[in-house]
């Protein structure tokens, strides 16, 4: 199933929802290229929502890494929203919920970037 990026604002904060898997090749491409768009206009709090999210391989974990690193260097933040099962299970086992805040409530994750972030 190939990877849907849509992106929704809500305030200051981009909300990018996405649909499939995050896997080596066009997939991890997408995300990238969505990011990267996202960064070049200006945006810096980015909320990747994974409810629909089925499966990430490693080439998407590191591309997730690559994301948060691209967006930390720009002045911005990446944070995760409603991490299904196994992906949860993968941040904690590869520690990555030290770096990723992650958020079930879509409120609180557009909150936590403080000021400006509410419309």
């Amino acid at each position: 199933m190939a990877l849907t990026a849509k992106v929704r604002r809500v305030g200051n904060v981009a909300i990018m929802d996405l649909h499939g898997k995050i896997t080596l090749g066009e997939n991890t491409g997408i995300l990238r290229d969505e990011l990267r768009s996202l960064l070049s206009q200006g945006t810096k709090d980015i909320v990747l929502n994974m409810a629909d999210v089925g499966y990430v391989d490693s080439a998407g974990l590191g591309e997730l890494v690559g994301a948060y690193t691209t967006a930390t260097n720009q002045g911005g933040s990446v944070k995760l929203l409603h991490l299904q099962g196994k992906m949860k299970d993968l941040m904690q086992i590869t520690k990555l919920h030290t770096i990723f805040p992650s958020f079930e409530d879509e409120k609180a994750a557009v909150a936590s970037f403080g000021a400006g972030a509410t419309a």
